[in-house]
């Protein structure tokens, strides 16, 4: 019997490593995975290999219209998992052009090889709750049909992306449909994004043992609906299989702790007394206050639910920080 096989743009990355061992985790369905990189090359991703039998790293930059057209063409693939973006909307200030040419262009590119390529490919587009901006004054969790509110850069090229998606659903009938992830994190994040940033911290002050312990913080005031990335990516396995052809999936848990909440649990996990201090740098040009998604479409179309409580996604997340500083 021959193999399924499967892309996922962007396998390197945070997402790309749980989402392939979750795919290469079920001994009864033979998949051959193909993954791209960029801008680390394969032979510097040897861990990711090792830990996944079979997989074929590729070195492809989503900016070149011709390398992602032959990518496509050689390898046909029949799932598409496209992750691969700019994705930290700090970068996404400062690198703007990047960002269109990564998130939106890169899009494009891909779609139109898969349409001349391989046309019969299932596709899930991997966009971002970002999109959903900032509430009104009711803070209530966003569903699906929620109007949009572009206030970065990144959440403009996924709310583009999500049209373009759809455009080729609907017009040019690619099997394609759209996860709309809420924030998510869990080991192997980088420090980039904020809760991993304080697993990190504190593992550096339990290793290092400062006088006067500090984890630095921005705005703590925020409201986050998070979700463990061993979650998410189940659920990204699961729309492929029964998500609809060009609807709209929240990927979240439905609650919304501060980040104060999250940061007194991650404190609350270490022996040590650690201070909190501000720090203005990590604060946002435009933070969204509140960010919490209606999780009931995926959950009656798939059966999907989140099952790792948030505790033990941040246990696992500081034990990983522990385990590489």
């Amino acid at each position: 019997m021959e193999k399924m096989k499967v892309l996922i743009t962007g396998a390197t990355g945070f997402v790309g490593p749980h989402l392939i061992h979750r795919l290469v985790s079920v001994p009864t369905t033979r998949r051959q995975i193909f993954g791209t990189c960029f801008p680390e090359h394969p032979e510097s991703c040897a861990d990711l290999c090792e830990k996944a039998p079979g997989l074929e790293l590729l070195h492809l930059d989503l900016k070149s219209e011709m390398d992602v057209s032959d990518a496509v063409q050689s390898i046909r693939p029949e799932w598409i998992f496209h992750l691969a973006s700019v994705s930290q909307v700090r970068v996404s200030w400062e690198k703007r052009k990047e960002t269109l040419e990564t998130n939106l262009m890169g899009t494009f590119f891909l779609y139109e090889a898969v349409r001349r390529y391989a046309p019969k490919a299932r596709i899930l587009f991997v966009s971002s709750s970002d999109v959903y901006g900032i509430p009104g004054p009711r803070h209530k969790p966003f569903g699906e049909g929620e109007r949009l509110r572009i206030v970065s850069p990144y959440a403009f090229t996924k709310a583009s992306g999500e049209l373009l998606s759809e455009f080729y659903a609907g017009v040019e009938k690619l099997n394609l449909v759209i996860a709309r992830p809420f924030p998510h994190t869990g080991p192997g994040q980088t420090a980039d994004f904020v809760c991993s940033d304080w697993g990190r911290q504190i593992a550096l002050i339990e290793k290092t043992r400062p006088s006067s312990p500090a984890v630095k913080v921005g705005n703590l005031e925020t409201k986050r609906d998070y979700s463990d990335v061993r979650d998410v990516v189940r659920a990204y396995v699961m729309l492929m299989k029964k998500g609809r052809r060009g609807e709209v999936y929240n990927v979240c848990s439905g609650q919304a702790p501060t980040l104060k909440t999250i940061l007194r649990t991650l404190l609350t996990m270490s022996a040590r007394p650690i201070k909190v201090e501000l720090d203005p740098a990590k604060l946002r040009k435009s933070d969204i206050p509140f960010l919490a998604g209606d999780n009931h479409k995926i959950n009656r179309e798939t059966g999907w639910k989140p099952r790792i409580p948030l505790r033990q996604t941040l246990s696992d997340l500081l034990d990983f920080w522990r385990a590489t500083v």
